[in-house]
């Protein structure tokens, strides 16, 4: 069996500011916008997640909503992780691996670096920085969710919003 792994980089957010949290940070209009083409990019494509995790900063649960909406995920049904804020790629893998082996494919949103290192281990290819949302989709032949790690997957694709049409 095949499964498929979506990982995004949260979409454009506000710049930091020293009087607010980085962890409470909003996503700006042209991140709202290009989370939406990624989304239609995505059903375009035919990609519908079984699960959708994501970070609960408000810029990674933002992003995984407007794709969610895009693709008719039902938005209510996505499941927030607060070791994906600043849990580094070893939270990625943990929530990973606890998916139940009935889905094929799950999506998971979170931050840089954390989720350009995690394309990174999983597939050991050269991903780079993965731009604000960036969608990088890696398959794993033959596992279970349980069995993932590193060196295990391969890129399907990457996509990113600035590579979309604006349409």
């Amino acid at each position: 069996m095949m499964r498929t792994l979506y990982i995004v980089r949260h979409a454009k957010a506000e710049e930091r500011n020293m009087f607010a949290a980085d962890h409470d940070r909003q996503l700006t209009s042209e991140g709202i916008m290009a989370a939406a083409r990624v989304g239609r990019y995505l059903h375009s494509r035919q990609v519908m997640p079984g699960h959708i995790i994501s970070s609960t900063a408000p810029r990674a649960k933002d992003t995984a909503r407007v794709v969610a909406e895009q693709l008719g995920f039902e938005t209510s049904q996505i499941q927030l992780n607060p070791n994906l804020f600043d849990g580094g790629p070893k939270a990625y893998l943990e929530a990973i691996n606890d998916l139940p082996d009935t889905i094929d494919s799950a999506m998971i949103v979170g931050h840089n670096p954390d989720v350009s290192y995690f394309a990174e281990f999983l597939t050991h290819q050269s991903i780079g920085s993965m731009s604000k949302g960036a969608v990088v989709a890696v398959s794993f032949e033959g596992l279970n969710w349980s069995e993932v790690s590193g060196r295990t997957g391969s890129v399907a694709f990457e996509i990113a919003p600035k590579k979309l049409p604006n349409s």
